[in-house]
């Protein structure tokens, strides 16, 4: 089989790619160029995009480039800043998932002859009555069956998820015994596109946005301080708040950008009964309790 592996420079995609070609697949590279400007984590540095590379040449694999910049803006970079502006918590991994990697690049591989897409992803495919499932990943730590909840039928279809069934101490362990440069490269928990020596997410959503100041509250409505950018502030954050010595942690539990003023409270106070959802994605049939 021609697949196309996704590597972004780190462990997991490296050695994604080493068990496929270890598998007889004609395996060739690709390192999507999404970013254009400053970034010093994630996948978007050019020293990712060069451990790439030389991971390709140490597996004797094709490494391609391609230059998604102006779709990763709009449909992810976009939508991550307006989301921050009325308050609400973005998840620009998911976004650039469904846009991206399992929209632009397996139309790309598709238009390009490829029958599949890899990834590195702690997750696993399992057949099912109605085609496919997303399972968790081995490895409950490092799961991340939910930033690829949006996939359809005919997207799983044409991916591969060969690290799934790994844990990521055993895919440490091949990446060493495969000679790879980055087998103990550390795990990236940034948003790529967030550059910490430019201020990180509060610098980078102030560049865009400006700077609205807020209050800061209890549930009973005193005032506890006060933040220079509400728009930098999310549901459940605890630090970064200027709160002093207070007993116990608080938590932000609401942030009204209209109002200026943002909400906090105990841990417990952020649990809730209920929640809403929006854009459900179901893998096969519709379930029998499921509404229009």
């Amino acid at each position: 089989m021609r697949v196309l592996a996704a590597m972004s420079g780190g462990v997991d995609s490296s050695v994604a790619a080493a068990l496929l070609a270890e598998q007889g697949h004609d395996v060739v590279g690709v390192t999507l160029k999404l970013w254009g400007g400053e970034s010093d984590t994630g996948c978007c540095s050019v020293s990712d995009v060069e451990d790439a590379r030389r991971v390709a040449d140490r597996l004797g694999l094709q490494h391609h480039v391609f230059n998604f910049g102006d779709a990763f803006d709009e449909r992810v970079v976009g939508p991550y800043v307006d989301h921050h502006a009325v308050g609400l918590t973005p998840n620009p991994c998911i976004e650039c998932n469904r846009h991206i990697k399992f929209d632009k690049l397996m139309v790309r591989a598709e238009a390009l002859g490829f029958d599949a897409v890899a990834t590195g992803h702690h997750a696993r495919l399992a057949a099912a009555e109605s085609g496919f499932r997303v399972r968790r990943g081995v490895d409950a730590a490092k799961d991340q069956s939910y930033v690829l909840y949006m996939l359809d039928q005919q997207q799983m279809a044409r991916l591969m998820l060969p690290i799934g069934h790994l844990t990521k101490d055993q895919v440490r362990r091949r990446a060493a015994a495969l000679g790879l440069r980055n087998s103990a490269k550390p795990d990236s928990q940034d948003v790529c596109f967030i550059a910490n020596r430019a201020g990180g997410r509060k610098g980078f959503l102030s560049r865009r946005l400006g700077e609205s100041p807020a209050t800061v509250v209890d549930a009973d409505g005193a005032e506890l301080g006060s933040v220079e950018a509400v728009q930098a502030v999310t549901i459940g954050q605890r630090r970064g708040l200027n709160l002093g010595g207070a007993d116990e942690p608080r938590y932000v539990t609401k942030v009204d950008i209209d109002a200026g003023r943002i909400t906090v409270g105990r841990r417990e106070d952020l649990y809730t009964s209920t929640q809403d959802v929006i854009n459900i994605c179901w893998a096969g049939m519709l379930p029998l309790f499921a509404v229009s």
